[in-house]
């Protein structure tokens, strides 16, 4: 880590601390996405942090959502997770026809947290170190007006971005149907600058060769260009995460 850093490092941690918050648990790595979110600036990547610290206590407060606790969404099978891609980063498929709006908005924000700490673990080698990212890919292939779900997209990206910043390496959207472009154009109003520069709509045949390049054939399924086949998230079993 850089001199500049490095320093900025310790000025957040005694900010944190200021506020009555501890970074004991949490390494360099952690607290440099909070910078990096924050253009750097101290202030801000502190009252970030000290916000995503008390979400964090209270939503998930035994360090996990259980499978038990989102089965409804569990059961949609619509989340996939694929393993680990050319450059180290897990891998995860949404497949947006199998998506309803959800009557319960608790179990739905459960959801979310369930699924990125799992996208985050599978891609840890048993210790966390704090900068891990990962790969998204959105297929609106078939969807329907029943499927689109602004409120969930919105929350989704606002839970990214607020709570795991820095967390997202790339996304691609695939098979975009004409009704959703609008819908999309409002959505991305909710979303950061940092996070739509990660987002690329494959439209073309060259984008999709972008996507195999980055993510890997032996990873991405076969109806996407590779040589695997769709892992349904809950049949993904990692070991306990450390740190």
């Amino acid at each position: 880590m850089e001199g500049s850093s490095a320093n900025a490092v310790i000025q957040l941690r005694d900010s944190i601390h200021k506020s009555g918050f501890s970074t004991q648990d949490y390494s360099d790595a952690t607290m440099m996405r909070f910078l990096i979110a924050r253009s750097m600036e101290v202030p801000k990547a502190a009252k970030m942090f000290v916000q995503w610290k008390k979400w964090r206590d209270a939503t998930v407060p035994k360090g996990l959502i259980a499978e038990s606790e989102v089965e409804d969404e569990l059961k949609a099978k619509k989340i996939f997770l694929q393993g680990i891609s050319i450059k180290q980063l897990p891998v995860m498929i949404v497949m947006a026809n199998r998506h309803f709006h959800s009557k319960d908005q608790v179990q739905f924000k459960k959801f979310i947290v369930h699924l990125l700490d799992k996208v985050i673990a599978s891609g840890c080698k048993g210790k966390e170190i704090g900068n891990e990212k990962w790969i998204a890919i959105v297929d609106l292939q078939q969807i329907s007006y029943k499927n689109v779900d602004p409120r969930g997209l919105i929350t989704a990206f606002q839970f990214l971005q607020n709570y795991y910043p820095e967390r997202l390496g790339k996304c691609f959207i695939l098979n975009m149907p004409w009704f959703f472009v609008s819908i999309w154009r409002m959505i991305s109003r909710f979303v950061d600058t940092a996070t739509l520069k990660n987002i690329l709509i494959v439209s073309s045949e060259e984008e999709k060769r972008i996507m195999i390049e980055e993510v890997g054939e032996e990873v991405l399924p076969i109806e996407y260009g590779g040589k695997a086949k769709f892992i349904v998230l809950q049949d993904v079993v990692l070991p306990h995460l450390h740190g």
